[in-house]
Order: structure tokens, then C-alpha cells, then sequence
């Protein structure tokens, strides 16, 4: 199981991940998680800038920033999605948030098939606030993952790789979803108090549902399917989840 550290200047705990991101975050006493997604996704520097000025306007540092989630428009090759993250990495060390080679910011990262953005851009981002009751509850996020164990052989060690047909497609969905469990269970968060679950795959995983998704509580919150790839070519399907109280919608 991967270690779980605590990020003071951020008010949460993440769990260790890799150079890009975190696994996971979970608000720690005295902070809570909220969400904020932009009205249309904007691109890196200007999604970096509104961020910082969404931060400021709360009293909160830029350490505040707790989760990512990016939109690009097609998936990159495994070389380019490295070169694409290092330039990612490099502000959120502008920012003071990696520290002793540790990312603590969780991330997803997909492509849409419709209405893909022209460059890579930011779609939403979780961070803490302080937390005013003790009792409300305090948030975490789990990272996005693909059917490919991070780390592993790539690409020869993606689950079902290059099958598509229902049987290959619930073979990844039943990796990603414990992948998904297993970092829950990382953060020590509770798998029942999820307020939200994201699956992207442009491929129909109804045959699915009924072993993995409803077996498991996720459709009893209600599924949000958005038609999207994973970031990297020959990954057909990922998901994040995510427990937060508070989310909202910034025009600009």
C-alpha cells in the first residue's frame, strides 16, 4: 500500500502516487474539500492564474490546492504525456507544493471525444478550506486511474489490452474499480460516503453495471459517464471518485 503523508501547508494527507500526481487526498482536522469547475474549460496558464485568483479570494495559499482535472484533446503517446507533465509539475512547484520529490496533488487528466479542447486545459480543481463546524464532513478525493498498473510494463501489462468486446471492457472496469477501492482504503476514507463517481471510456460499459458499479454502492449516487479517453494511447478506460460537500460552478 502506498504512504500516506501529510501535507501541513495544504491542510490534507496524500497518498503517495507518482511524479505527475498524487493517488489521492483527504482533508485533514480542521479543513474540508471543495470543488470548483470552471463554466468551460481553460487552458494550462490561464487555468493556473484563475486558480490562484479563486485561492486568493477564499484567504487560502496556493498550497490549498488539493486535485486537478485536466481535459487535452487527444490522447498522448507514453513519451509525451512525461514531456506534458513536466511543465505541469514545474508551476506546482512554483507553487510550493511538491516538496522532497513528493506530488501531493491529485489528478485526472482525459481526452473528450466531442467538444475536445484545442490545448490542454483545466476542467475543475478540489483544495481546502478551514473547516467552521467539526462536525461537516471533512473530503477526500481519489485520483484518476486507467487499466494499466502504474509502474508495471507499458503497454504490455494494460488489463485486456486491445479488447474492447464486453468481456475485455469489464476485465479493465473490474481493475480500475478496485484500483479506486484500494486507494480509498490508502487515504482511510470511507467507501460509503462518496458523493460522486466519473467514468471515462468512449466505449458502452452497460454489461458492467450490474457486477461492478451497482455491486459496489456507485449507482446508488449515480454514475456521471463523460464520453472520454483516457490520456494515453492504447488506455481505453479510467475513473476517479470523490467525497465533497461543496462544489460550485465559476463563470469566468
Amino acid at each position: 500500500m502506498p504512504t500516506l503523508h501529510q501535507f501541513a501547508p495544504g491542510g490534507y494527507a496524500f497518498l503517495e502516487g507518482g511524479f505527475p500526481y498524487s493517488a489521492g487526498v483527504i482533508a485533514q482536522p480542521g479543513f474540508a474539500l471543495q470543488r470548483a469547475r470552471f463554466a468551460q474549460p481553460l487552458p494550462m496558464a490561464e487555468g493556473f492564474a484563475a486558480i490562484a485568483a479563486h485561492l486568493r479570494s477564499l484567504g487560502r495559499p496556493p498550497t490549498a490546492l488539493a486535485a486537478a482535472e485536466l481535459r487535452s484533446p487527444q490522447p498522448f503517446s507514453f513519451d509525451g504525456f512525461h514531456a506534458f507533465n513536466v511543465g505541469y509539475v514545474d508551476v506546482l512547484s512554483q507553487w510550493g507544493l511538491v516538496r522532497n520529490g513528493l506530488n501531493p496533488v491529485a489528478r485526472s487528466n482525459v481526452c473528450p471525444l466531442f467538444d475536445a479542447p484545442a490545448e490542454p486545459s483545466f476542467f475543475a480543481f478540489s483544495y481546502t478550506v478551514e473547516r467552521s463546524e467539526p462536525a461537516a464532513p471533512a473530503g477526500f478525493v481519489v485520483a484518476g486511474s486507467g487499466e494499466w498498473p502504474e509502474g508495471g510494463r507499458f503497454p504490455q501489462d494494460i488489463v485486456a489490452r486491445g479488447d474492447v468486446s464486453a468481456l475485455g471492457l469489464d476485465a479493465k472496469a473490474g481493475y480500475v474499480l478496485a484500483t479506486m477501492q484500494d486507494r480509498t482504503r490508502g487515504l482511510g476514507a470511507d467507501w460509503a460516503s462518496l458523493t460522486a463517481c466519473h467514468v471515462y471510456t468512449v466505449h458502452d460499459f452497460h454489461a458492467s453495471l450490474a457486477p461492478h458499479f451497482a455491486r459496489t454502492g456507485l449507482t446508488r449516487i449515480g454514475l456521471t459517464w463523460q464520453v472520454c479517453r483516457p490520456p494515453i494511447v492504447e488506455l481505453e478506460f479510467e475513473m476517479d471518485v470523490r467525497a465533497v460537500a461543496v462544489e460550485r460552478v465559476l463563470a469566468r
